[in-house]
């Protein structure tokens, strides 16, 4: 898949998340980021968090200037703590892992209450995802050559929310991106940009990939606060005790 990413059409994908990427994780702050899968993208660039690391299932490079250090691991069981990460980014990891709900789980584990999963995958249900369907019928019988990675598999985003939502990740934003058709060659990509504006506009839930930004609720967490005297800063108002008194003349009974 990261020879994939090289490809004219890798790089059209690869621009586009870039910018998502940045956009997203540029104002999250916290101490402990981890960017699982895609070294190619540099997911956690833009973020200022003081420790960053890029985690991948086989030995591989990384990203230029992008993360601190180098983890390899699965992605199914992070060795991480339970409630230790402030940020996870997921470029394509759900699509390109054997057990996608299980990677996700194991990052509802390790977010912190507060904490922000931001993610991005294929879309099927777009031109990409039919080629995708097309592609598979023809490996069947050894004909037709794939422009996509054959370990790919797309999940759906309404299927994705589901899993979100069972997880008490609850989603902030989200976007799709990425209309032109899957083409090899970087200069019929370019005739086909227009489609990138029409796209966006008439058919936006089409998008070859979808982005997503999703924060980790926990209902029914109180934080504790200090107990303090409470001074009841309205003052008693005083009312003025009022004493009437009868100066009618007075009749003095004669008893002569």
């Amino acid at each position: 898949m990261q020879d994939w990413f090289e490809s004219p059409a890798g790089q059209y994908l690869l621009a586009w998340e870039q910018q998502q990427f940045e956009r997203a994780v540029v104002d999250i702050f916290g101490y402990h980021a981890l960017q699982l899968g895609l070294p190619a993208l540099g997911s956690l660039q833009a973020n200022r968090m003081p420790h960053r690391w890029l985690a991948t299932s086989h030995e591989t490079g990384l990203a230029q200037g992008a993360i601190r250090e180098d983890l390899r691991l699965d992605y199914a069981a992070l060795p991480f703590p339970e409630a230790s990460l402030d940020l996870v980014t997921l470029p394509h990891a759900l699509d390109s892992h054997p057990n996608p709900h299980g990677t996700l789980r194991e990052v509802a584990r390790v977010l912190v209450p507060g904490g922000r999963v931001v993610l991005s995958g294929f879309n099927p249900v777009s031109l990409w995802g039919l080629r995708q369907e097309r592609e598979r019928l023809c490996r069947r019988f050894n004909i037709g050559t794939a422009l996509l990675p054959q370990q790919l598999d797309f999940i759906g985003s309404r299927r994705l929310r589901d899993w979100l939502h069972l997880l008490d990740l609850e989603i902030e934003t989200g976007a799709y991106g990425c209309y032109r058709p899957l083409l090899g060659s970087e200069k019929w990509l370019r005739r086909w940009r227009w489609m990138d504006r029409v796209g966006t506009r008439s058919w936006p839930f089409f998008g070859a990939v979808y982005f997503m930004v999703a924060v980790k609720r926990v209902y029914g967490v109180r934080l504790l606060e200090p107990v303090w005297k409470r001074v009841n800063g309205k003052a008693a108002a005083t009312v003025p005790l009022v004493r009437r008194h009868n100066h009618g003349p007075t009749i003095k009974e004669n008893n002569e």
